[in-house]
């Protein structure tokens, strides 16, 4: 009992700490974003915002995090390699928020953090087997372990960035997911993640206030590709690690939205003939929009998502799979009976203009015949 009470003070120490550092810093790097020229100006429909905002909100994410983490935490090997991956990735995101910078760049600057995070042992080691008949319970991945570890983190780091669309989504998002695994490190009494943990959600919520729609400052690619990147090593560490214990599906569950608008985001692209790298405005949050949402209320239902599967992974974990899938269906019947109820008027609304398309042709005939 008192292991316990010392690890949720350590967690609450750290995510106080990383709030108010998040908190403060954000007026300077919004200035800083000004200075430097780190500025979004909207020039495509993609952009949902109409005036020029500073980006480079992520630095104080990023410093809320790191200096929360050197304070509370012991610096093992694995965190040294995760801490010097996340800093290449900021510095990426920094240059990439002043000048844009090509796809394949960045791309190649990920792998190399990526690589840096695994050659220090944050690597996907075994995962449990999906064939619930093998006698094997586990699938042990020996040298294919690196190789799937790389793109697991390179995947989770784009995803993360890939939704950043609409004010507060991303951090929201990542706040959620950071709780998730929270919760489940604290459950499994890891003392190291459970800091790390509380300390990136301490970060995340520090930088809402000016996120939230309509935004102060945006995160940029310095700070959504850092959250992707620590959200990745750090479901590597505290979930994929212990895969005696979690099922191999819970990171998956966890960040489940980011993946789920990413595999499909590059599907259609490559249907379409496009390079899957092509941006365009057929994220999830986009098609919310096109519905009749407004950014508060999209960015409302994709934070119940994903609040929904943050739910459904702790109860896997923790639970049976059979009772979690059920819980799982119930929250997707009542989502769907919710947006039905929220939006009765969506599939008359073009009825509507139909009939007033109609009318009008009509009316147009009426007159050629009057004259």
């Amino acid at each position: 009992m008192i292991e316990n009470k010392e690890l949720i003070v350590s967690v609450m120490k750290a995510l106080v700490t990383a709030l108010c550092i998040s908190f403060a810093a954000t007026p300077f790097v919004r200035r800083l974003a000004f200075t430097l020229g780190a500025v979004d100006v909207p020039r495509d429909n993609r952009r949902m915002h109409n005036h020029p905002i500073p980006r480079l909100g992520g630095l104080a994410i990023f410093l809320g995090f790191v200096i929360s983490v050197l304070v509370f935490c012991d610096i093992d090997l694995q965190l040294q390699g995760i801490l010097i991956g996340a800093v290449m990735i900021v510095i990426l995101g920094v240059i990439d928020d002043i000048m844009s910078l090509p796809a394949r760049l960045k791309l190649v600057v990920q792998i190399a953090a990526a690589l840096c995070a695994v050659l220090h042992g944050v690597a996907i080691e075994a995962i449990n087997n999906p064939n619930i008949f093998s006698e094997n319970p586990y699938w042990i991945l020996g040298f294919w372990s690196y190789p799937i570890s790389i793109i697991w983190i390179v995947a989770i780091t784009n995803s993360v960035n890939l939704i950043d669309g609409l004010d507060g989504l991303a951090d929201g998002v990542s706040t959620i997911a950071a709780l998730t695994m929270l919760i489940l490190a604290v459950l499994l009494r890891e003392w190291e993640i459970s800091v790390i943990c509380g300390a990136l959600v301490g970060a995340c919520v520090g930088f809402i206030p000016y996120n939230l729609n309509p935004a102060k400052i945006f995160m940029g690619d310095t700070g959504s590709t850092f959250l992707g990147f620590i959200l990745a090593t750090l479901s590597i560490q505290g979930l994929f690690k212990y895969y005696a214990v979690i099922s191999f599906l819970v990171p998956f569950i966890i960040l489940g939205l980011p993946i789920f608008d990413t595999s499909f985001a590059f599907i259609r692209r490559i249907l379409r003939g496009q390079s899957p790298m092509t941006a365009d405005r057929s994220h999830v949050h986009h098609k919310l929009i096109d519905m009749g949402m407004n950014q508060k209320q999209a960015v409302s239902t994709l934070y119940i998502v994903s609040l929904v599967l943050g739910l459904s992974a702790v109860l896997l974990a923790t639970t049976s799979i059979g009772k979690t899938l059920l819980f799982i269906l119930a929250l997707v019947l009542c989502g769907f009976v919710a947006v039905r109820a929220i939006f009765p008027h969506h599939p008359d609304h073009h009825h509507e203009e139909h009939k007033e398309e109609q009318t009008e042709k009509e009316q147009k005939k009426g007159e050629g015949k009057h004259e």
